[in-house]
């Protein structure tokens, strides 16, 4: 791997460097972007007053993430392992849409769209949360476990309530009154939470049965062992391992703080020395 090829790795696949952390910081942002557009597409006036800025910002995004997907392929020895990945699957599938309207015109693509949320996951590379589990202070290591199992709690709930929403818009349409996303998401959050007002219903078999898995999904939410969660937490904290590192030849990311070279594969894990 030439100097260059090793600094896009660097920037695309380590969070540890500055450069990679703006990177990563800087596609969260565009990810969110992409899908708060993705969202107020569906909402009529909006969409009617600003779908030729809309049209051009979705472009602008597909183009970014079509860069960024090929400069993650050419920057590691072996395509394959991240293409059939599950992250290079979602980064694959949140790129085409756009193309597939291209060729489809009219196509149903905004479900596809939506898998751009999952993307979001990548925050924790950048967060370093397994950083504040090794705090001394038995004080500040709870506070700190705790925030950070709020956030993945409320990301993974968001993430989930995007997915479902989407996907009662599709099935269920305005004829049920799921008139767009924002709305079915709202649907969606009050019926994971067990509040379920009663103001917008699923009419059709498929959607009565997405119905009931989320109610299903709610209790368990809210049943989650927050005391149990954290002391495992607690108890495997001098065990983690805070680095980022991604080996260019294997795509292995589980490595030592200290480690050289790779355990799965045994290449070195920074080639230019």
């Amino acid at each position: 791997m030439n100097k260059t090829r090793q600094k896009i790795h660097d920037i695309i696949y380590e969070a540890d460097t500055p450069e990679g952390k703006i990177f990563d910081i800087g596609l969260i942002i565009v990810i969110i972007i992409s899908v708060i557009l993705v969202a107020l597409e569906t909402v009529g006036w909006i969409n009617n007053k600003y779908s030729e800025i809309f049209n051009i910002a979705e472009w602008i995004i597909t183009i970014l993430f079509t860069i960024e997907y090929i400069l993650r392929i050419i920057s590691i020895h072996h395509p394959k392992n991240y293409i059939f990945s599950f992250y290079g699957i979602i980064d694959f599938l949140a790129t085409i849409p756009k193309y597939i309207a291209l060729i489809f015109v009219g196509a149903p693509v905004e479900a596809l769209m939506a898998i751009r949320a999952l993307r979001i996951l990548r925050i924790f590379r950048v967060l370093h949360i397994s950083r504040y589990i090794g705090e001394s202070t038995f004080l500040v290591r709870s506070l700190l476990v705790s925030r950070a199992k709020i956030i993945i709690f409320l990301l993974f709930v968001l993430i989930m309530c995007i997915v479902f929403g989407t996907l009662m818009y599709i099935i269920e349409g305005p004829e049920a009154g799921f008139d767009n996303i924002p709305e079915s998401i709202y649907w969606c959050i009050s019926t994971i939470s067990t509040v379920g007002y009663g103001d917008i219903v699923p009419l059709t078999g498929m959607g009565k049965f997405v119905a009931s898995i989320l109610m299903i999904l709610g209790y368990g939410v809210i049943a989650v062992p927050t005391g149990i969660i954290s002391a495992e937490m607690a108890q495997r904290k001098k065990n983690v391992d805070v680095n980022t590192r991604v080996c260019a030849e294997c795509m292995n990311s589980k490595h030592k703080d200290a480690a050289i070279y790779c355990h799965e594969c045994g290449s070195h894990l920074d080639e230019e020395k």
